[in-house]
């Protein structure tokens, strides 16, 4: 046991060395929607499931979920649901396995946050984004708050469903647009989906569709290999993650 705690005590001075001690991220989750969001969140690496994986948010709330030190995973936000006193029930997009508390990732369209925070094998770098490459449904933007380095804004603040094209529009009775299709959704297409002969940056090119995204959202991944303009970096930050950021009433 002394062995171990002397082991301990020297990794950690050595990384208050080097300057790269991780700890516990924050998440603030908030709603400006005008209307009712579900976070839903899904751990990847088999890290920790963060808000037992979804949670009712009202608008004008917020929720505060902590993970550990290089946790990754996503958060997305799910409209429309219905659940009964269990937590089962349905999403009318965003909707996950699991129900209230989901198992599974955001049935696509969906707008997604995704995390991989700070370790030491990263020197304690976060890396983050919001995609669009699985479509849209809510605008959501991530703000880094307390690190060090460029900790960029990201996300999609404006509501891509009223310009969305028809042919990716998402409808629900009386044909409000309720989400808008990534174009590899909505035509299962190598070239839009960047796989086959299209899987890598070199063959898989911006398409109209994705243009459409960038143009309207430039701080969110529009398609597979967006990387060089959307991936984001920040070292020892908390998050701010909003639901409709541009919403003022």
């Amino acid at each position: 046991m002394a062995h171990s705690t002397q082991t301990s005590l020297f990794l950690f001075l050595l990384l208050v060395s080097l300057g790269k001690v991780v700890s516990a991220t924050l998440f603030t989750i908030e709603n400006r929607c005008s209307h009712t969001v579900w976070p839903g969140t899904l751990a990847g690496n088999g890290a920790a499931v963060l808000g037992d994986g979804g949670f009712p948010l009202l608008p004008g709330l917020s929720v505060q979920v902590k993970a550990p030190a290089g946790w990754s995973g996503r958060f997305w936000g799910r409209t429309g649901c219905e659940f009964d006193g269990t937590g089962k029930g349905k999403c009318v997009t965003g909707d996950c396995a699991g129900g209230m508390k989901c198992t599974g990732g955001g049935v696509p369209p969906v707008t997604l946050a995704e995390f991989t925070t700070g370790s030491a094998s990263s020197g304690g770098m976060d890396f983050y984004d919001v995609s669009l490459v699985d479509g849209y449904n809510v605008a959501m933007g991530v703000r880094a708050t307390g690190g060090t380095g460029k900790c960029q804004y990201a996300g999609c603040v404006v509501d891509l469903n009223r310009n969305c094209p028809k042919e990716l529009q998402v409808k629900v009775e009386g044909g409000r647009v309720v989400a808008c299709k990534s174009a590899c959704e909505a035509f299962k297409r190598a070239e839009f989906c960047c796989t086959g002969e299209h899987s890598t940056p070199q063959t898989c090119n911006p398409s109209e569709y994705s243009k459409m995204f960038k143009n309207a959202c430039p701080m969110a991944y529009s398609y597979a290999y967006d990387d060089a303009s959307s991936t984001c970096t920040c070292s020892a930050s908390d998050y701010v993650i909003t639901f409709c950021p541009n919403h003022s009433s």
